[in-house]
């Protein structure tokens, strides 16, 4: 009993012989193999219904790992047996400390889980000396049992965005609840049937109390939000606003002034090489420098003065807490751009003013997708840990579990 107590507690077995093994007799490291045989007298547990049985019907020696002792791989040998139960005939015989058929006791199994929670799988792997696929499926296991289904139940609001899963444009859709920030749901893709999952899975009440969601200006995720949930409002985010009007807009009126000032090469320099400059906000500019830089480039360069005001002028909309109060200020920064006769700009504006309910619909749900930026960043992290995932559910239980939500 004093060698139970000492090497760890194997309820219904005890221990046998132990041999230990140095490194380079039967592996790279050191081993430690130890018999266990089944305590005579105790009562048998059928594995499937729970019923007792004294009945074995056969029984054969099975390898499992155990946690290391003494920085030595350590290694039962298990003689597993059946019990012939009158109900479901022969099964195996239930132990608290090793699952059916597995080859890994429960408190390997869950020190592997702990640790795969802060290293990859393969790092895991080589420091208990498993197969990192048999690491990655205990991962798994324990992603499936702890989160479980996700609860939808309260659900009012949404924030959807997309990152890149893998190289030549391959996209998976990330949704999550902006107050308690918490993942709702990822799948792959980015079309309306990419997402449709997520709905059916929110169910028709739960599309019914949604009341907004909040997104960039894809087609698709407004197409499909608007399909499932008719009440619900959309809105558009800041940041991929300002971001689409740097593409179109900032970098446009940039190359276009550099290639009008000809063969003068430093000059054409200055224009080309100003593109953060002009992107960055004013008061992200801490480098004397760059604000030096940024006024003579303005006052030297008048379409670029105007686009660049105009940008900031446009992330004031999101400040608004006004409907009518932003729909006149839309209205006077639209007049200044079609006014501009910058051809960008004004193709910008006008591109822009479909999208303009869901832009003055900040004004009720102060919101945006930042926080799916900070989680795609994070997620870029989870997928650099993993060198990449094949296991599409298992990439995104761990997405999950990385942003349980705020309680």
């Amino acid at each position: 009993m004093g060698s139970s107590r000492l090497l760890g507690v194997w309820e219904g077995y005890r221990v046998g012989t132990i041999q230990r093994f140095e490194a380079g007799q039967k592996g790279p490291t050191a081993q430690v193999w130890i018999e266990l045989e089944p305590q005579a007298g105790r009562g048998l547990i059928c594995s499937q219904c729970g019923r007792r049985s004294d009945q074995v019907h056969d029984s054969h020696v099975r390898r499992v790992r155990d946690l290391p002792i003494l920085e030595a791989q350590t290694h039962l040998l298990v003689r597993r047996r059946r019990v012939l139960c009158p109900d479901c005939g022969p099964k195996l015989e239930r132990l608290n400390w090793l699952d059916r058929y597995a080859r890994v006791t429960r408190r390997l199994a869950e020190s592997v889980a702990r640790l795969c929670a802060l290293l990859p799988v393969r790092h895991v792997a080589g420091f208990y000396g498993l197969h990192w696929e048999t690491v990655k499926q205990i991962d798994k296991e324990h992603l499936l049992e702890t989160l479980g289904p996700v609860d939808l139940s309260g659900v009012e609001v949404i924030v959807l965005d997309e990152f890149a899963i893998q190289k030549g444009h391959r996209y998976a859709t990330v949704i999550a609840e902006p107050y308690t920030k918490r993942v709702l749901w990822v799948g792959r893709g980015r079309g309306r049937e990419d997402i449709r999952p997520f709905f059916e899975l929110l169910g028709v009440e739960g599309r019914r109390k949604l009341q907004a969601a909040v997104m960039d200006m894809n087609g698709a995720y407004e197409q499909e939000v608007h399909f499932q949930c008719p009440l619900a409002q959309i809105v558009y985010d800041l940041f991929h606003v300002v971001a689409k009007y740097g593409r179109e807009v900032l970098d446009r009126v940039r190359v276009d002034q550099a290639n009008r000032l000809g063969h003068d090469k430093k000059a054409r320099h200055v224009v080309k090489s100003a593109r953060w400059l002009l992107l960055r906000n004013k008061g992200n500019l801490h480098r004397k420098a760059d604000r030096i830089a940024l006024r003579e480039l303005l006052d030297a360069n008048r379409p670029l003065m105007t686009v660049y005001v105009l940008k900031d002028d446009l992330k004031a909309l999101w400040s608004y807490q006004y409907p009518k109060a932003a729909r006149r200020f839309w209205k006077h920064w639209y007049s200044r751009a079609i006014r501009s006769r910058i051809e960008p700009l004004k193709t910008f504006a006008r591109n822009l003013k479909p999208y303009l309910d869901g832009i003055i619909a900040h004004c009720r749900w102060p919101l945006h997708t930042s926080l799916l930026e900070g989680i795609n960043n994070k997620i870029k992290v989870i997928k650099r840990m993993a060198y990449g995932f094949r296991d599409d559910e298992y990439f995104f239980l761990k997405i999950r579990a990385a942003f349980p939500g705020i309680p």
